[in-house]
């Protein structure tokens, strides 16, 4: 294992930022670490990198325990979220800073920069300001300068947080690409899922320090741990329900369940695409309260009398009006009992 962690806890104030967290990732695995602000995701990524000492626990790089292993010892490669670049340098200066603090020789150093310009997609750019750099530019100047050394580690912290979406869509995509062909090991942290759920091989999902969920983006998205995943996930039909063997009593009333589900009191998870609009009259009766255009489709959002709201997702020209009555059904495919 390339990177281990065992019971890392890092404490501010007497309070567990990190709290004995274990976590492993393997030569060529791309992790991404995702959590709400002061989940302490970005905390752990410091203490891998050597920027915060561990009170208890330990790192281990190549199984070798980093306690007392400055980070520029450490071999990992960083990359901010504001890109940190020197701005009295040139792009090939900034790319170059690794390659020079290691010893590499200027032939050496202007063959890498080039041959790590080009990956990027920054051909020819070594003598450009970086002043001059528009925000996509200056993100990918900063992986070149990461990669530059070859870590065996590479870090990133919400590394495309400051950029516009369309932007952070491609480049994600391009990242993926990139650490792929290159077999990088990468561990990055952001509060993005769209993010973290296209360039992952794996998510790990912190709360409060500790580790909720780990799994691949397909584990996590089809089913999450708890109610706190799901709806950081963004899923907001969550509900104490009383499951049997076909169907759980709800807010909702009678709500079919997956064959084999666990039986009793438990939290339920109805995503969007299980809740069924029909004719009025017909299931749950519903007042649309409001509809978010979501590009693909539309969410909208249903009022049942006194229950929690519902959000079903229709498509573009089907969407009901805000006011109209309709009915709804679930669909048991649709619809995970949470453990």
């Amino acid at each position: 294992m390339l990177l281990s962690l065992e019971g890392a806890t890092v404490r501010f104030g007497g309070r567990a930022v990190l709290d004995a967290v274990d976590l492993e990732v393997a030569e060529h695995e791309v992790v991404c670490v995702l959590g709400p602000s002061g989940s302490g995701k970005s905390t752990l990524l410091r203490a891998v990198a050597g920027l915060q000492p561990l009170d208890s626990g330990r790192v281990s790089l190549d199984g070798r325990d980093q306690a007392g292993v400055p980070a520029h010892r450490r071999g990992v490669g960083l990359m901010f979220q504001d890109h940190q670049l020197f701005p009295q340098r040139d792009v090939g200066g900034n790319v170059a800073f690794g390659l020079r603090m290691h010893g590499a020789s200027k032939r050496r150093q202007a063959e890498r920069v080039q041959e790590l310009l080009d990956l990027v997609g920054l051909p020819g750019a070594a003598r450009r300001a970086v002043a001059a750099l528009s925000g996509g530019e200056q993100q990918r100047v900063a992986l070149a300068r990461a990669l530059a050394p070859s870590p065996r580690l590479l870090m990133l912290d919400e590394p495309l947080g400051q950029l516009d979406r369309s932007l952070r869509e491609r480049l994600v995509v391009e990242l993926k690409e990139l650490f792929g062909r290159l077999g990088t090991t990468v561990l990055a942290v952001t509060h993005d899922q769209g993010e973290a759920f296209a360039l992952a091989d794996r998510v790990v999902v912190m709360r409060d320090g500790r580790i909720a969920q780990s799994g691949t983006p397909l584990e996590v998205w089809q089913r999450p741990a708890d109610a706190f995943v799901a709806r950081f996930l963004g899923f907001e039909n969550v509900v104490e329900a009383t499951v049997g063997a076909e169907a759980a009593d709800t807010p909702w009333g009678k709500v079919p369940v997956p064959e084999g589900a666990p039986q009793g009191t438990r939290t339920l998870l109805v995503r969007p695409a299980g809740v069924r609009l029909v004719p009025d009259g017909t299931g749950l009766r519903c007042t649309v309260a409001a509809r978010t255009f979501r590009g693909t489709h539309v969410a909208v959002h249903l009022q049942p009398g006194d229950a929690p709201r519902l959000e079903a997702a229709c498509a573009l020209r089907a969407a009901p009006e805000v006011g109209d009555e309709v009915g709804v059904e679930f669909d048991a495919t649709e619809i995970v009992v949470l453990d």
